[in-house]
């Protein structure tokens, strides 16, 4: 060493290893911990009985069947989780152009809350608001001429999420992007009775390319075009805050990112932005990549997991929706 060099690091004052030195003083600084009370779980629900049915582009999640649905919901239960989102797999038969059965009481999402809320009343219970999975044209609103419809779209996705808050939904979760649906919600669920009934709000839903294995679990992928004249473009920040202040304005209780690991920068903006709780959805494809580098031997799939949410976390978000849920809740226990 020369004398330099022993100079320089007799007046490093500062030197910020010294709180990395044990496990003991790296999580007595750390400055964002990863709880299970910070974890949505998404879950697909289908008709009828049997096995779950696997769904091969997001090894270790599955369609089931309501009498499954409820055995995993009480393991995730037992688990700490106390939140789950619900999406449904409606057969071909059951769609049409107006995605009507989406406000069926008998259809099958009431049924599903319904169960739920007997088995497991303190489940807090999301429902997904959109069309996509009961239009037979696999877009979030109603189609005329290839143009998706907006006001003709809201009026049909109030009779859904009034349908949902009926059968026991703690939260309905506009996931469609239509303009003006959160306030025309809220203001159907208020005159109703519901007002207890909160909305989380897919506020800035980006037209993502992630969103490829969620679509083959629910068989709803858009029959032509895209979703771009509805869904964010993935090239804007700003804008982000624009839906946040219309949404809130709306009556919004949380606020939502869609995509989350390509996109936390938005959720850092918002979390800045707004007061209200923000959650981020660690999304199919998300999930997906993880999960074939892991198979693949490439990566350490649980400290790529663990790494993943707590990023998404440190980015501000409140809460996470993760097809991980289950996997990060039995590490955080041990």
């Amino acid at each position: 060493m020369t004398e330099t060099d022993a100079s320089l690091t007799l007046f490093q004052r500062q030197r910020p290893r010294r709180l990395r030195r044990s496990e003991g003083l790296r999580r007595m600084v750390c400055e964002t911990s990863l709880s299970v009370d910070n974890l949505v779980y998404p879950l697909f629900v289908k008709e009828g009985e049997g096995q779950p049915e696997a769904i091969p582009s997001m090894p270790g999640c599955f369609r089931y069947p309501l009498d499954r649905l409820l055995e995993e919901i009480e393991q995730a239960s037992e688990l700490g989780i106390g939140a789950i989102a619900l999406f449904p797999v409606i057969p071909n038969e059951y769609k049409d152009r107006r995605g009507s059965e989406s406000y069926n009481p008998n259809g099958l999402i009431p049924r599903t809350l319904r169960a739920i809320k007997q088995e497991f009343p303190q489940m807090m219970a999301i429902a997904d608001v959109a069309l996509d999975p009961y239009n037979s044209q696999g877009h979030d609103g109603i189609v005329e001429n290839g143009k998706i419809l907006n006001d003709q779209t809201v009026a049909v996705l109030v009779k859904q999420a009034l349908t949902q808050a009926e059968a026991g939904a703690d939260f309905v979760a506009p996931s469609d992007m239509m303009d003006g649906r959160v306030g025309a919600i809220r203001q159907a669920l208020d005159a109703a009775g519901r007002a207890d009934v909160g909305i989380l709000a897919y506020t800035a839903k980006y037209a993502s390319a992630y969103y490829g294995p969620f679509r083959d679990a629910l068989d709803s992928a858009p029959q032509f075009g895209d979703k771009k004249t509805y869904q964010m473009d993935p090239g804007n920040g700003r804008e982000a805050l624009k839906e946040v202040d219309l949404d809130i304005e709306e009556g919004a209780d949380i606020v939502m990112v869609k995509p989350a690991l390509a996109y936390l920068d938005v959720i850092d903006r918002i979390k800045e932005h707004t007061h209200l709780p923000v959650a981020a959805y660690n999304v199919s494809g998300e999930y997906a990549m993880v999960k074939a580098a892991a198979q693949c031997g490439w990566i350490d799939e649980e400290k790529v997991m663990l790494e993943t949410l707590t990023c998404i976390k440190r980015a501000g978000a409140d809460l996470i929706l993760t097809y991980f849920a289950k996997e990060v809740a039995a590490l955080l226990a041990r």
